[in-house]
């Protein structure tokens, strides 16, 4: 098997390393050090001070505010600058100008007239019969052309709950609020999704629960909306009996239909669409580009992916064979924390995240330290022990677990990067941001997915049976370029 070792920092890492080993061999066997113990504790100290350099402080960016012109245009240049970037990474893909069209529409639709109020609730809480009467009492009255989209019930299916859009959303309840209630207006909200609360079915209710009711909606969405935009409604009304006596002592029934409650509602409408129109259209022209952009991203990510996992497993082999060639626990770290610090700036690249040397070590070594910090050395160490046990050829090499494990962390850490950029906005790559917070809640995100038992005994053999021909004779291992 041939490896790639066309890196400077992996052949000074692991030549460092190799010296260390050579000169404990040196020790133990009671040979004179001379000048070669001076040059190893010399390159020793070199190497320490070299791996502990810090990167520079980076800080994030802040979000930019929504409803105007200025941020539509802006949210439509960087989903094209997205699709621009997905297009020169995944040629002969039709994903880019499938998005690019969804962009030109979407550009030619800031300066529209129409607006889309979208009517969305649990299930029977009077979502149909609320877009009946609008559409009867108010809409055609009002002088701009409204819709009224109805999505499917919420919560119905945990897993297939309807999307949400439009420029306007009137979420409807038919009482107090719950807490899959709360929690979708909150997202939608924090979205910057125009939201009015309605609360229907208000004749349902007796005075002084009205009051109750319409309070603790106002107390649960305090700092969320305000309380202008919590209204109470009876859209369709029950029809109640009434009893009328006679004079001979008799009575007559009748069934008397209640009038719509709608003027808190529709008074509240008019108002927002008087003065907010044009900012709810480039607000939802901020969301929709938003959403566009994140397709491009799903598709980049994909891309860029199939790229940087060959890369980690040619980096975990490497990691597996200098380790298992030189098993000296002080050692290890030293060389594969090169390996590290390298795998870091290939996937940076990959993911167009430019790593200064000092930054590629800082990120590398944050890696190592957290690994040691969570306790995942020491728990996937003893795992990794148990499993190699069934592998006869290889648990008799003194190096076979120490190489494994660090083919494991490797590949840990080079899984961590991944879901580390992807999870990351385009733009902060190209800025230099870096958030190592951030990184290190990733790792124990990635770490727990992947020590199941049935992954690692699958990974402990497929490492194992390439090891185990450094049993019987070393790989050859030689510079290649890319």
């Amino acid at each position: 098997m041939t490896l790639n070792l066309r890196r400077p920092i992996l052949i000074g890492g692991i030549g460092l390393s190799a010296a260390l080993w050579l000169l404990e061999t040196l020790q133990h066997s009671g040979s004179e050090m001379g000048e070669t113990a001076l040059i190893g504790l010399a390159a020793a100290g070199a190497g320490y001070w070299w791996w502990k350099q810090q990167s520079p402080k980076l800080e994030l960016a802040l979000p930019q505010p929504l409803a105007n012109r200025e941020a539509a245009e802006k949210a439509i240049a960087t989903s094209e600058a997205a699709i621009k970037l997905l297009a020169s990474e995944a040629q002969n893909s039709a994903d880019p100008a499938n998005l690019t069209a969804k962009l030109d529409r979407l550009r030619a639709e800031l300066d529209r007239q129409d607006l889309r109020i979208t009517v969305t609730g649990g299930k029977a809480v009077g979502k149909t019969a609320l877009i009946q009467v609008l559409n009867s009492n108010w809409a055609s009255q009002h002088p701009q052309k409204l819709s009224f989209p109805e999505t499917a019930p919420l919560f119905a299916n945990t897993n297939t709950d309807a999307k949400i859009g439009g420029d306007l959303v009137l979420f409807v309840t038919a009482g107090d609020i719950t807490d899959s209630e709360f929690k979708t207006l909150s997202q939608l909200a924090a979205a910057g999704q125009r939201v009015l609360l309605v609360w229907n079915k208000l004749d349902q209710y007796l005075p002084e629960q009205q009051s109750q009711v319409l309070h603790s909606l106002q107390q649960k969405m305090q700092g969320i909306l305000g309380t202008e935009d919590i209204i109470a409604i009876a859209a369709s009304p029950n029809s109640i009996k009434v009893r009328q006596h006679q004079a001979d002592g008799t009575f007559k029934e009748r069934i008397e239909n209640q009038v719509s409650q709608l003027d808190a509602l529709t008074e509240r409408l008019t108002k927002i669409l008087t003065e907010e129109r044009q900012q709810l259209v480039w607000a939802s022209a901020v969301r929709e580009a938003a959403s566009i952009k994140l397709e491009a991203k799903t598709f980049l990510n994909a891309v860029r992916r199939d790229r940087a996992i060959p890369i980690i497993e040619q980096y975990q082999y490497i990691a597996a064979a200098t380790v298992f060639a030189n098993p000296v626990p002080a050692l290890d770290l030293l060389a594969t924390t090169a390996i590290s610090t390298q795998l870091v700036i290939d996937l940076g690249a990959i993911y167009k995240q430019q790593f200064s040397l000092d930054q590629a070590k800082t990120v590398a070594g944050t890696l190592a330290n957290q690994m040691f910090k969570l306790g995942l050395v020491e728990l996937s160490t003893q795992t990794i022990t148990g499993l190699l046990k069934s592998n006869a050829v290889t648990y008799v090499a003194g190096g076979a677990v120490q190489g494994i494990s660090a083919a494991y962390f490797t590949r840990i850490a080079g899984l961590s990067l991944i879901e580390y950029f992807q999870s990351q906005e385009l733009e902060n790559a190209a800025k230099g941001i870096f958030n190592l917070a951030q990184l290190t809640k990733t790792l124990q995100a990635v770490f727990t997915q992947n020590q199941q038992v049935s992954f690692l005994q699958s990974f402990v053999n497929q490492v194992a049976s390439r090891l185990s021909s450094q049993v019987s004779g070393p790989e050859t291992v030689k510079s290649v370029a890319n």
